[in-house]
């Protein structure tokens, strides 16, 4: 690929280089910068810059660790914030190099240089797209933390596997993009697998991403636990609720809570630890059952529940007020023809969302966290769904 001069009636008929794909670089790095630009006032970066010097402040306290929940979330906030900054800045860094290397290339007459750099535009491009969708997370709750509840649906020891697959999707997603995760309980099926689990993402805009992925979920494979190979599909409902904040008002009346105590346990009913520290919390008047059991303390369990409680009937209370249940949990069967994304093993390989259409042909990268573009995808969806409400 070499470098060409070219007559450019859009620059007022003056020469500009372009490359031999007709790439003006020019009109694309400025189109860069003011759509990071826009995406920075959207963010507001100097609000952040001055949460993350105020965070730092808290974190250097020396009486920092006495609180340990406190100082969990101190850190792990700070810790989110910084990243996506770091996210921001080190893309605009990358359009001030992209700029630098054009030139070199077009100076030099570099070929392979210039072929590095229209790699790397779109690359960046990629980059600046998907931090772009974040500017489309302006709901009520979006820039929260999120609570994640995997419930195995119809399908039996295969359903209860991929409860447990989808979990570790999720996990791994966190971990890819350096988000902290608590885990509040897992229920462990007898078999294989997990009855339901529910843990924290800990990350601005995590519900917000997130709240795109609840819905039922399908498997279709070779069942590995079916000894005649034959296929199976099943289910597994996924719920996201955006985590209780101080100035939040949900009032919770303990007469209506009945609380029980009980072991820890893991796989296979094994246990985890001989006291009656693990906790569940019904709320009576709801239904709304929750357990926690990561913490060795019976209190601290408690608060822990306490709080993912809170957060359930915050979700309850608002989705009544606005009529739209479906956009805080959506109505979770986890069974046949209500499903929102398929993944199928056999005969073919494919991850299709089927509100979207969007799709991947390697179902192994989805199941290990590759997600972003069926997020992505969801959040334009439900942003094109929502004008059309309006």
């Amino acid at each position: 690929m070499l470098a060409a001069a070219v007559f450019d009636t859009r620059h007022g008929g003056a020469v500009v280089w372009a490359d031999v794909a007709g790439i003006d670089y020019d009109a694309e790095i400025k189109q860069l910068l003011a759509t990071m630009k826009t995406i920075g006032s959207v963010l507001n970066i100097d609000r952040m810059r001055g949460e993350i010097a105020d965070l730092s402040e808290q974190v250097a306290a020396p009486d920092l660790w006495d609180d340990v929940d406190s100082a969990t979330r101190i850190t792990g906030r700070l810790s989110a914030l910084q990243g996506e900054l770091d996210r921001f800045t080190g893309l605009e860094a990358r359009i001030e190099d992209l700029g630098l290397m054009v030139e070199m290339a077009q100076e030099e007459g570099d070929a392979d240089s210039l072929a590095d750099s229209e790699r790397e535009l779109n690359r960046i491009k990629k980059s600046v797209e998907s931090l772009e969708i974040r500017t489309l997370l302006a709901g009520e709750y979006d820039e929260r933390e999120a609570i994640v509840t995997i419930r195995s649906g119809a399908g039996g020891v295969d359903a209860a596997d991929f409860a447990e697959m989808l979990m570790r999707m999720y996990t791994r997603w966190a971990e890819q993009h350096k988000y902290g995760v608590e885990v509040y309980e897992v229920s462990y099926a007898e078999e294989a697998g997990i009855k339901s689990a529910e843990f924290a993402i800990h990350a601005p805009y995590a519900y917000g991403t997130l709240s795109v992925e609840a819905g039922t979920h399908r498997l279709v494979r070779i069942s590995p636990f079916d000894n005649q190979g034959r296929r199976q599909t099943s289910f597994a409902a996924v719920e996201v609720v955006p985590m209780l904040e101080q100035t939040d008002e949900i009032e919770v009346d303990e007469n209506e809570i009945r609380t029980d105590v009980f072991r820890s346990g893991g796989p296979g009913g094994q246990s985890v630890n001989t006291t009656d520290s693990a906790v569940r919390l019904t709320h009576l008047p709801t239904g709304i059952v929750v357990s926690c059991q990561n913490e060795k303390s019976q209190l601290q369990n408690k608060a822990s529940a306490m709080v993912v409680l809170k957060a359930k009937l915050l979700a309850r209370k608002k989705a009544e007020e606005a009529a739209l249940k479906k956009d805080l949990k959506g109505d979770v069967q986890a069974s046949w023809g209500d499903q929102m994304r398929n993944y199928v093993l056999n005969p073919y390989q494919v991850v299709k969302d089927l509100r979207t259409g969007h799709e991947s042909g390697n179902p192994s990268a989805v199941f290990d966290g590759d997600l972003d573009d069926f997020m992505e995808a969801g959040i334009r969806w439900r942003r094109g769904a929502d004008k059309v409400d309006a």
